[in-house]
């Protein structure tokens, strides 16, 4: 018997048919989109991410070989220094040792392009014999570092005079505030950090040199109020970090002396000299052209604290007896 069927029925028949069948399975695409995940159980291993730990290696190691780190500072630290202690350090010799010092008083180094602030003019790199030249202009030798970096373990709080003597002798800087005569803080504080010695190490005085230039504002304010006040912290050495103290903390102490800015006379000259070239070698080999010459503090008050509950202001008779060691 023949059946006729209608067209809604041969469709049902088709899908029924087919179904049935197995189903074909044409490219990786299609085998990811048909596969059975079961939730309970873990992935299939085709579709664990098992090189995406190093294809992230790899995609870093590109994107780091693309980059060059430079140096952002100022001044490079080179190994092959000048023993100040041997060479000639007379003011007829000593400019055969610099290079052009403009560089000294201009804005940092970016990269290896030089730019004017406000001026947006570049200047071209220097010569590679100029750039070891003032590598050593501004460099240490490291034993020189160490020699001058050593102190003996401070004296008792209670010694108030020696104390004082102590911080002023075993400070290489301290911080100088004067009167300003630029023009958006004229007549207001202003502070600079200056390298400073009261004489080579085995012979303090307890009177603070400096070596300065006219072309530094700090010298530009004592030339119209020559006075000045230098305050001195403990924290610049080991012992507040050894004794786990904050640099406020009055136990880590800190020392001020207030005086007179004066032109080192010449008959003082010589052991200014000594002072502050036997504590800060490089300085023999600044630029003679920036004019420096040594000044020194005549003092009106020995400011300290050192302990809680008070500070001290110290004789100055009493100061100058006082030794360091």
């Amino acid at each position: 018997m023949q059946l006729h069927l209608t067209d809604h029925q041969r469709s049902l028949q088709k899908a029924a048919s087919a179904a049935e069948r197995p189903r074909v399975l044409d490219s990786p695409t299609r085998e990811f989109v048909n596969t059975r995940v079961d939730v309970d159980s873990h992935p299939p291993s085709s579709m664990r991410p098992s090189y995406f730990p190093l294809a992230l290696c790899a995609s870093l190691l590109c994107l780091c070989w693309s980059y060059t780190l430079r140096s952002s500072v100022s001044w490079v630290v080179s190994s092959k220094d000048v023993d100040v202690e041997d060479a000639d350090l007379s003011e007829e010799v000593a400019p055969a040792l610099l290079v052009d010092g403009a560089g000294l008083w201009k804005a940092n180094v970016l990269g290896d392009r030089l730019e004017t602030p406000g001026l947006g003019e570049q200047v071209e790199p220097e010569s590679e014999e100029a750039a070891q030249l003032s590598s050593r202009l501004f460099s240490y030798p490291v034993e020189k570092v160490k020699k001058s970096g050593g102190s003996s373990s401070p004296p008792p709080h209670q010694e108030t005079a020696r104390t004082a003597r102590y911080i002023a002798h075993y400070s290489d800087w301290g911080h100088l505030a004067t009167i300003s005569t630029q023009d958006k803080i004229r007549g207001l504080p202003f502070g600079n950090i200056l390298s400073v010695s009261d004489g080579p190490q085995d012979n303090s005085t307890g009177v603070i040199y400096f070596y300065v230039t006219p072309m530094d504002n700090t010298v530009t304010d004592l030339k119209n109020n020559p006075y000045a006040s230098l305050t001195f912290s403990e924290a610049e050495g080991d012992f507040c970090r050894q004794m786990v103290y904050d640099p406020e903390d009055p136990r880590c102490a800190r020392l001020t002396l207030t005086g007179k800015m004066v032109e080192v006379a010449p008959e003082e000259l010589a052991f200014a000299k000594e002072a502050m070239f036997s504590r800060h070698p490089v300085m023999a080999k600044w630029p003679v052209g920036h004019k420096w010459f040594f000044m020194k503090m005549d003092l009106i008050q020995v400011w300290l604290q050192d302990w809680i509950g008070g500070i001290s202001i110290i004789p100055l008779e009493d100061y100058f007896k006082a030794t360091p060691y």
